[in-house]
């Protein structure tokens, strides 16, 4: 019988991995647990999770030989972490793997954003070039104050990407962090008065909930543009949404919304949004990599070495 848990939406490329590797059996989600035998469900010393739905004590409890949660992903909170670690659970995730095609995303959304690249090219696609002429004039992003939310390692990656676009970088995180002259800002608030561009980058979860208020977004101003690539969760979408259609915010550029996939229509009539489907991390080579980086974490727990990426 297994010792590994797949539970998510996989890849073929990974699925077949986990079953190659492991003999993994697969599961959709985590309220099919409830379907699994007792006996399967007493055998599972490894899950491989891959999804944002919530993994708690209670999925936890329902597996009484787990050991570990190896998450693909960097972001990880979508897992009760306290919850395993009271169990003796281990969690990994995997970070630095993803960082560049995260970070081109951010930037590239806010090109994608100032330039209105996307509404350009229906303008030549539908034939409006042909029939009208030039494009309507749009915004330099070159050379503007852009502020890093969270600067980890996907925030430095999205800093040094934007300092080679002569920005003006300035940031905030729990601390100040030794830097090439960015400039710190000891609150969200204080760094979006500073900025043209607010880039997100934070780590999601309870602590970061909200963390891009009301106050944040009216401080950013009806010329600030809002990039978001972390979470859903650390925007308020409401005071978002309300800032966007009064004109109190020039614009976002977001990745990631609540209710994934099935987010707040609102977002696709404003003109002044720029949508993608949660896309960062999405290119086949980072994919494959974050798949065996998860893997290499589950042989790592059943063979009885050290995690790679423990994450408690």
């Amino acid at each position: 019988m297994t010792e590994t848990l797949a539970i998510g939406p996989y890849a073929d490329t990974d699925a077949v991995a986990l079953t190659t590797d492991f003999a993994a059996k697969f599961i959709a989600n985590p309220a099919a647990l409830a379907a699994l035998s007792e006996a399967e469900r007493a055998g599972i010393k490894a899950v491989a999770y891959k999804g944002h739905l919530p993994f708690g004590a209670a999925e936890m409890d329902m597996l009484p030989a787990l050991g570990v949660i190896a998450n693909y992903g960097v972001g990880y909170d979508a897992i009760d972490v306290k919850a395993a670690s009271a169990r003796g659970i281990k969690v990994t995730n995997t970070p630095d793997v993803l960082n560049d095609d995260v970070a081109d995303v951010a930037v590239g959304l806010l090109l994608m954003h100032g330039r209105k690249m996307i509404a350009a090219s229906d303008w030549a696609r539908l034939g409006q070039w042909a029939e009208k002429g030039e494009f309507p004039l749009n915004r330099k992003i070159s050379g503007g104050r852009a502020g890093i939310l969270g600067l980890g390692r996907i925030g430095r990656e999205i800093a040094d990407r934007l300092a080679a676009f002569k920005c003006e970088i300035h940031y905030f995180a729990r601390s100040e962090k030794e830097t090439p002259g960015w400039t710190y800002h000891a609150d969200p608030v204080s760094l979006a008065e500073a900025v043209d561009y607010l880039v997100v980058a934070t780590v999601g979860g309870e602590a970061t909930k909200g963390i891009v208020s009301k106050e944040v977004i009216d401080a950013l101003g009806p010329r600030g543009i809002l990039v978001n690539i972390s979470r859903g969760t650390t925007v308020d979408e409401a005071a978002l949404i309300t800032a966007l259609e009064s004109g109190a915010l020039g614009g976002a550029a977001l990745d990631v919304f609540l209710n994934e996939p099935k987010i707040d229509p609102r977002f696709y009539t404003l003109p002044n949004v720029t949508v993608q489907p949660h896309q960062g991390s999405g290119t086949v080579e980072t994919r494959a990599e974050m798949g065996a980086l998860q893997r290499r974490n589950v042989a790592a727990h059943l063979g009885g070495k050290p995690l790679e990426t423990l994450v408690n």
